[in-house]
């Protein structure tokens, strides 16, 4: 934690080398938030870049570095929901996921190593894909990556009630997803 302090302010001061530095040291916690998001090797390099760019971009900011790995964190997350975001609204102008799932020169690519040949964490992850970006992130912060009601507040900005709301709503829209998919495989 220290490290990261001290390494944030010497990016922040432009020292030479010092944002490289912060970045290596950081890079496994981008790649564990972005594997929860991304589900392809594309995607994961996207959203990691993503992170890195608004951390580079943001880093003038920070006033206290050593507050800096709770600062840096929610600038992930925010970014994750961005990207999210993002990627809805350009999936409802491109093709659908099934339509490249079904084409041989773009294979499929699974990111996280939990999933890969389990059926249910597949299908999991599908029925995550297909949730609004809000929904997804509050799931995945929540029940992935095991944070409190007041963390993910804290990480995204909304009220601890409003997580709350979210939370209830985006696990009846994930069974609803979940069930619905079911039905369609019997």
């Amino acid at each position: 934690m220290e490290n990261l302090a001290h390494l944030a302010a010497a990016a922040r001061s432009n020292q030479p080398g010092a944002f490289a530095a912060l970045v290596t040291a950081l890079q496994p916690g981008i790649f564990q938030i972005t594997g929860r998001f991304a589900r392809n090797h594309h995607d994961f390099d996207d959203l990691s870049q993503e992170i890195c760019l608004r951390l580079w971009k943001s880093l003038p900011a920070l006033r206290d570095t050593l507050a800096f790995p709770a600062w840096f964190k929610s600038l992930a997350v925010r970014a994750c929901y961005d990207w999210l975001r993002r990627r809805r609204t350009r999936q409802d102008h491109e093709v659908s996921h099934e339509q490249l799932a079904n084409t041989p020169d773009l294979p499929e690519e699974p990111s996280g190593e939990d999933e890969a040949g389990n059926p249910a964490a597949e299908r999991v992850y599908a029925a995550l894909a297909q949730l609004k970006p809000a929904a997804r992130l509050v799931l995945t912060l929540l029940e992935l990556e095991e944070h409190t009601i007041e963390e993910i507040a804290a990480l995204t900005g909304w009220s601890s009630g409003n997580v709350r709301v979210r939370a209830h709503r985006a696990r009846a829209d994930l069974r609803r997803v979940l069930s619905t998919s079911a039905a369609m495989a019997d």
